[in-house]
């Protein structure tokens, strides 16, 4: 337990002193801990150092892991964060709490028809491919404003915000600039009419650009838990 409570302060800190530089309150920047790839003793070990939101990529690993941690499930948020296709949404809608990776209209429809009706509605996020790289997976940002407007209609989801993996970028002022796209993105749908209040957005690498833009979501993976090991076989 040390070891992660040690790793988990400094960048809680990180994220506090970009709030405190951006003029925010630092109740308003949630850290999700992304936890793929990571064995379910190490998330058991950072909830007993006080974290609660846990992030995965690959839906089988995940439901192992939630299964695993049967016992916490009342008290751990559950994020999907991963690519998700349409054969897997049926677990996902009944094991997770958040899914941030919908980048289509079918993904949408699918969650919320497989969605418990005993579950409360499944929190989701648009995933916007904001700097329209082709290997990334995502809405351009022009087609986000029909998709987000359908989405928000479907009765078992609540639709919360965009989420965005921006390219990487080296310095400050280059990292800002697609964080800033998303959140103009998000205040647009909200000028028409939508209530979205999340952006998931910022890693390790760029979390302090993602917050003086606005971030409500910030995720952070290696400088918690270390190096990733392989990914698995899904």
């Amino acid at each position: 337990m040390t070891s992660l409570i040690a790793k988990l302060r400094p960048v809680r800190d990180r994220i506090e002193t970009a709030c405190v530089t951006a003029g925010r309150d630092v109740d308003s920047v949630t850290l999700l801990a992304v936890s793929k790839t990571q064995p379910a003793a190490a998330v058991r070990e950072a909830f007993a150092a006080g974290q609660r939101a846990f992030g995965e990529n690959y839906v089988q690993e995940a439901l192992d892991k939630i299964a695993a941690l049967a016992d916490l499930r009342a008290q751990i948020e559950w994020h999907l964060i991963g690519p998700l296709q349409s054969n897997k949404t049926r677990p996902v809608a009944a094991a997770f709490d958040w899914v941030h990776s919908v980048d289509r209209l079918k993904i949408a429809q699918r969650l919320s028809e497989q969605r418990p009706p005993d579950l409360p509605p499944l929190q989701v996020c648009l995933q916007v491919n904001i700097s329209g790289e082709a290997s990334k997976s995502g809405l351009l940002p022009a087609d986000v404003p029909a998709v987000a407007q359908a989405v928000a209609q479907l009765p078992r989801l609540t639709l919360r915000g965009l989420m965005a993996i921006p390219e990487p970028e080296g310095d400050l002022a280059a990292q800002r600039l697609p964080h800033r796209a998303l959140c103009e993105l998000l205040d647009q749908l909200n000028a028409a009419g939508l209530a979205l209040d999340t952006l998931s957005m910022g890693m390790s690498a760029d979390l302090e650009a993602a917050v003086a833009e606005g971030a409500t979501l910030v995720r952070v993976g290696t400088a918690i838990f270390g190096q990733r090991r392989p990914p698995p076989a899904e």
